[in-house]
């Protein structure tokens, strides 16, 4: 099994919210989990379709990051969000 596959296979492992987020805090900084929670944040904007420059004011990024979470959605990801 590759890095990837261990990674994601130790979030399956959490059956709680509780879990989840004492994994998260565990196993991220603090800044690294409220990048997390920007990237979530910048998601669900673009699909609200909200122009990538207010997302990136509102949110203090840059517009390229919000560009990089507009070219995944299109690739198919975030489904669920």
């Amino acid at each position: 099994m590759n890095k990837v596959g261990e990674l994601v296979n130790a979030f399956l492992k959490n059956k709680t919210r509780s879990e989840m987020l004492e994994f998260l805090k565990g196993i991220l900084t603090p800044r690294e989990l409220e990048e997390l929670i920007t990237r979530l944040q910048i998601v669900k904007l673009l699909k609200t379709g909200l122009p990538h420059q207010e997302i990136a004011r509102r949110l203090k990024v840059g517009v390229a990051t919000v560009t990089r979470g507009s070219r995944e959605i299109k690739m198919g990801r975030f489904k669920k969000i």
